[in-house]
């Protein structure tokens, strides 16, 4: 297929009734639901009862921009239905989209709970078999791996994902045990034979052991402060896994993170190099290289219109080769319906070459798209 513009990072709501059909039925008191909460809207409940929030911004593609309150009959159905996805692609001239989950994030927040594990898969087998049905080479969903319940179970469910048909898979920003520790080099050694690449979201998943809140909705301006923070979400877990070799230990693992521009991405290469050529005397790197040599190669990101981002690729013509362009459908920076506006624009001065790079190339490279 002869893609010209690739979304690399949509999302999706998952059906109302999801889990409380496919979860096996020991599981099924629990299983969350959509029920009606206190502002008329309709959210998700885990306890069968009471509704935290209701949805919104994460639903708001094609509707006025709402933190709350929407009924299910108002969000777009192409939040939840390949076909339907499929149409609103149309709309914006999209070829193909990768999707990550919502509601079933929140497995990675519940430790080793069997629970967790089962919704997980729950999610897993409806986005393969269901979601992306329709045209498993222009909606490619993305499991999610079960990091917290051990490496087995993590590197069975990449193989059943896999089997299955997946293209890449996700895990969360916080694992239960950082990505840094030797238990994980089963998994990027599996990663690397699959050929598929790991993808994370900002800061989602999992338990962020700082703290920091940048999911706030409550306090005015700290409820858009969250959203700026979370462009900045790469840099530490990116740097982590560089410096400590990972990608050298693991030369064909591919990291895609989701939804953090890259205008940042020039002043963090010249901090990663400056900070090994004065350092590297001493500090024992497990490399011989310049940090910087893993982006385009190892290490990639999604962007949105980051003017600065696509203006820098001039200058730092690698950037080039590291982004990927994305919608960001249903949520609240969605560049959809119109795309193709925001793509004219975004990519009016740079050549050729780098604008197919960034708009369709780099994400059919990654994902392995024919």
């Amino acid at each position: 297929m002869d893609y010209k513009v690739i979304s690399a990072d949509d999302h999706i709501c998952e059906p109302r009734d999801l889990f409380v059909t496919r979860m096996p039925e020991k599981y099924r008191d629990r299983a969350p639901r959509v029920m009606r909460g206190e502002d008329g809207g309709d959210g998700w409940s885990f306890d069968g009862k009471t509704v935290p929030r209701t949805l919104g911004i994460e639903a708001t593609a094609g509707r006025e921009i709402r933190i709350s309150g929407y009924k299910w009959e108002e969000i777009l159905p192409g939040n939840y239905d390949g076909a339907a996805h499929l149409e609103d692609m149309k709309v914006g001239d999209i070829d193909a989209a990768v999707m990550f989950p919502a509601v079933g994030m929140t497995a990675w927040s519940m430790k080793d709970d069997p629970f967790a594990l089962a919704m997980a898969q729950a999610y897993n087998d409806w986005m393969i078999e269901d979601f992306c049905s329709p045209d498993p080479d222009r909606l490619i969903g993305l499991p999610m791996l079960p990091v917290n319940h051990g490496i087995d179970a993590t590197l069975a469910e990449l193989d059943r994902s896999m089997k299955k048909g997946a293209k890449a898979v996700t895990i969360p920003v916080f694992p239960d045990v950082p990505y840094i520790d030797e238990q994980w080099a089963p998994l990027w050694s599996a990663v690397e034979e699959s050929g598929a690449p790991l993808c994370m979201h900002r800061t989602s998943g999992g338990n962020d052991p700082a703290g920091k809140g940048t999911f706030n909705f409550d306090i005015p301006g700290l409820n858009v402060a969250g959203s700026v923070i979370r462009f900045f979400a790469g840099v530490e877990p990116l740097t982590n896994l560089t410096f400590t070799g990972v990608f050298d230990r693991h030369p064909k693992l591919k990291f895609v993170h989701a939804e953090i521009n890259f205008g940042w991405v020039p002043f963090w290469k010249n901090t990663m190099d400056e900070c090994w050529e004065k350092q590297k005397g001493w500090a024992q790197f497990p490399f011989d290289h310049r940090p910087s040599d893993v982006i385009g190669k190892n290490v990639f990101v999604t962007v949105l219109d980051d003017k600065l981002g696509f203006d820098l690729i001039k200058d730092e013509p690698y950037l080039a080769d590291t982004a990927m362009f994305s919608t960001d459908y249903p949520h609240s920076f969605c560049l959809w319906p119109d795309t193709q506006k925001f793509v004219k624009e975004l990519t009016a001065d740079i050549d050729r070459v780098a604008r197919e790079k960034v708009l369709a190339g780099n994400a059919a490279r990654v994902f392995n798209l024919n």
